[in-house]
């Protein structure tokens, strides 16, 4: 585990799912006053201790929508983690925006989330281009990826700074004998990406159960969860949430 405090991504996805389960065929300037409103749960997020916001602009707008983006942008309440599929229209959407950081993914429109890695290495050409272009526009890029020795390997070569590790063959093995594999194989990438350079980022499935072995995942920088923590807050609130999250993140 890293020697400081693993960071906090607080993933507002399923604010907006919940909008847009009322809202669906609301125009963005009417939407933006219903609740929940996104931007709001963010702010709380932060003021709760979380330490950036992470947005999926997916290609069917199911959740969150370009207005929540950009009015995220406009508050300059924190860092934004904007995850993105290699869609031509979301990556010139991208560059204009300017986010801290992007997380390239893969997208399947049936899917009810983001269900596997990126294929680093299956797309390295595509990824190339999209990368450098990120880059040049003063933005950090992370893949999305499986832990897989030749998708870590693709990611280093692709010289991005981080990758984010695809933590749901684990979270679903969590109560299986298969568990201890799928932990081990996430270690074995956590540590293929340190020696390679690339910071390590984790994300998908983890709840207040499986965080206490998540957390100890070698040269771990940040964790990026969502749906565990929105769900918790409609109990608790989102202050209760995020702090009880970040406590067990971090607990020695």
């Amino acid at each position: 585990m890293s020697d400081s405090a693993i960071r906090l991504g607080v993933n507002i996805d399923h604010a907006a799912t919940l909008r847009q389960a009322r809202y669906r065929e609301a125009a963005a300037e009417v939407a933006r006053f219903v609740e929940p409103d996104p931007v709001a749960i963010a702010a709380a997020s932060l003021k709760a201790g979380a330490d950036g916001l992470t947005v999926h602009l997916r290609e069917d707008r199911r959740h969150i929508q370009d207005d929540d983006v950009l009015r995220l942008k406009a508050a300059g309440l924190g860092p934004i983690n904007l995850e993105m599929a290699l869609s031509d229209e979301i990556f010139k959407f991208a560059l204009d925006l300017k986010p801290q950081s992007v997380c390239l993914v893969p997208e399947n429109r049936k899917e009810v989330t983001t269900e596997g890695g990126l294929d680093a290495h299956g797309q390295r050409e595509k990824l190339l281009p999209i990368c450098a272009a990120l880059k040049d526009a003063g933005v950090m890029v992370s893949l999305f990826i499986d832990p897989e020795p030749h998708q870590v390997q693709a990611a280093i070569d692709l010289k991005v700074p981080f990758i984010e590790l695809h933590t749901g063959a684990y979270s679903n093995a969590y109560d299986t004998p298969a568990r201890a594999r799928a932990f081990e194989k996430l270690c074995r990438a956590a540590e293929q990406a340190h020696a390679g350079g690339l910071k390590v980022n984790a994300g998908h499935g983890i709840n207040y159960i499986n965080i206490t072995e998540i957390r100890t995942l070698p040269h771990l920088y940040e964790l990026n969860i969502g749906h565990s923590i929105l769900s918790r807050a409609l109990l608790t609130g989102i202050k209760e949430a995020i702090a009880t999250m970040k406590r067990l993140m971090n607990e020695k």
